[in-house]
């Protein structure tokens, strides 16, 4: 298999997801890898040019390819308008990581992606200015700006358990999504990273936090229109906070200097669900289960064909 076979294949992993909706049983080996530079960030101080680099050594290591750049000419065109889902919920601290987004938006740049092709987006515009981003209107190079600016849809979306108005990132103005969440704890739904990122992507987040968010999380990441659309995931854990979540807790924040992808967004989250279970129990902190927000919506979501969430069949690779 040569690198364009190579990566296409790991790209079109996610699609046999979709197309195997209740059915577990996948064609395709489930891989997840995580990166990490304890240099890379000294409480919430990113040094640009190890994040930089620890991110072209993420695309490098998974994709199997010498040239990061080249890796993303091949998962992207410059016909594609790619949205950038951050997650600002947090401020400075614990909010996707101005130093990553922008490491990667030059990168997409040099693969050919035109300036105006790329909007960053959450659901605010206060809370990407509040985590440190510019705001810049759509159709200017480089847009970024919140599902309150964009717009909604003047019609609920209904779909299995949701029913919500989708923003306009995800449904009119872009073609391809890059999900860039954040790995940590999260005080209702037990975890907030990639699956349930998308929850800024609706106008009702909160009425689907009942029952830890389950089944709403797999709910909504199954239509098209949101993980239907995702053709990269890059998980920020560049800081890690494995309690107090989802706001900053400058006592559970943790310096990591981590990124991690995969083409299963359901093994993705299983991983991420093991790595705070690992870092709580080091803190002495009880498990999830024990504080009685188990993130069950990972288990969901493989019923639903979404992914793995077997960690036997996972593999698992930390460099």
């Amino acid at each position: 298999m040569d690198r364009r076979d190579f990566i296409k294949g790991a790209v079109g992993a996610a699609g046999l997801f979709f197309a195997s909706r209740y059915t577990r049983a996948l064609p395709v080996e489930v891989s997840v890898t995580l990166v990490r530079d304890p240099a890379c960030v000294n409480r919430g101080v990113v040094d640009v040019p190890r994040a930089g680099m620890l991110l072209d050594r993420l695309l490098r290591e998974h994709f199997n390819a010498a040239n990061p750049v080249e890796i993303l000419r091949t998962l992207f065109s410059p016909r594609d308008r790619i949205g950038i889902k951050v997650n600002c919920l947090s401020g400075r601290r614990m909010s996707t990581h101005v130093e990553l987004v922008d490491a990667l938006v030059q990168r997409l740049i040099q693969a050919g992606v035109p300036p105006r092709n790329l909007l960053i987006w959450d659901r605010l515009n206060s809370e990407l200015r509040e985590a440190g981003f510019t705001l810049n209107a759509w159709g200017k190079p480089v847009a970024c700006a919140g599902c309150n600016g964009l717009g909604y849809e003047s019609e609920l979306t209904m779909h299995r358990s949701i029913g919500s108005l989708f923003g306009k990132p995800v449904t009119e103005l872009c073609t391809i999504q890059i999900n860039v969440p954040v790995l940590k704890d999260h005080g209702v739904v037990g975890l907030t990273l990639g699956m349930k990122n998308f929850f800024g992507a609706i106008h009702n987040p909160n009425k689907y936090h009942p029952n830890g968010g389950d089944p709403y999380v797999a709910d909504l990441y199954s239509h098209p229109d949101i993980g239907g659309k995702v053709r990269l995931t890059i998980v920020d854990a560049l800081e890690v906070q494995p309690e107090g979540g989802p706001p900053f807790q400058p006592n559970w924040c943790m310096d990591y200097g981590g990124m991690m992808t995969s083409a299963d967004p359901v093994a993705l989250d299983r991983v991420g669900w093991k790595l705070i279970e690992d870092l709580r129990a080091q803190k002495g902190l009880p498990t999830l289960a024990e504080a009685k927000r188990e993130p069950k919506y990972i288990h969901t979501a493989a019923l639903l064909g979404l992914g793995e969430d077997e960690v036997a069949s996972i593999r698992f690779r930390e460099v």
